[in-house]
């Protein structure tokens, strides 16, 4: 295949996989995507309103999509936002407990009844999300997950709200993920703070 021919299929897969997001809840029963979305708003407006936080969790391009979007909801949604990923707890804790730990630690620190965890993950198996998700319910703390590849992957029945991207590119799935989860953010800006997130960039 040469370069056109891929740029097409590439383009073709990527918009295809809009409209076959899944979505489930705490019990993996399905619920339609836009209802997950609805969902998803009312958990972070209800994070705002009790001046909760949102915590957020990755590996690696996932762990860049948490920098990103943490601030995004705190600068842009005025929600509390953090992500676990600066390189010295991570050391720390992958030197004196275990990677699986990572973010488990700082959830059974710094997590509170009534916040919120983002859980990312493209396999939907990396054991120090999967554990951190269980953690974070402990606490009863209301989780989102977000994961790809096979469809039985073990994340996607932590949450309250569990979104799946049908893809086994990392490529597919990280992008699709962040895409969610603007969606997530700006549907809250637009509906609910006024702020009119489709032109507000427009030059003067």
């Amino acid at each position: 295949m040469d370069v056109l021919s891929f740029v097409a299929k590439y383009n073709e897969d990527f918009i295809s996989l809009v409209s076959k997001f899944e979505a489930s809840d705490a019990q993996g029963n399905a619920i339609k995507f836009d209802e997950a979305i609805v969902k998803s708003v009312e958990l972070v407006k209800k994070v705002q309103a009790g001046n909760k936080k949102v915590m957020m969790i990755g590996n690696g391009g996932s762990a860049g999509i948490t920098s990103h979007m943490a601030i995004d909801f705190w600068k842009n949604g005025k929600v509390k936002a953090t992500a676990f990923n600066d390189s010295s707890l991570l050391t720390c804790l992958a030197n004196d407990y275990s990677y699986e730990e990572v973010f488990v630690k700082p959830i059974e620190m710094f997590g509170e009844a009534g916040d919120m965890l983002l859980a990312i993950s493209s396999s939907g198996n990396s054991a120090n999300i999967v554990k951190a998700s269980e953690a974070a319910n402990a606490k009863g703390i209301d989780t989102i997950t977000f994961s790809g590849f096979t469809t039985e992957n073990k994340l996607r029945k932590k949450g309250v709200v569990n979104f799946y991207v049908p893809a086994y590119s990392y490529g597919y799935v990280e992008v699709l993920h962040n895409y969610i989860i603007h969606m997530i953010l700006d549907a809250k800006l637009y509906c609910t703070d006024n702020v009119d997130i489709f032109n507000k960039n427009l030059p003067l």
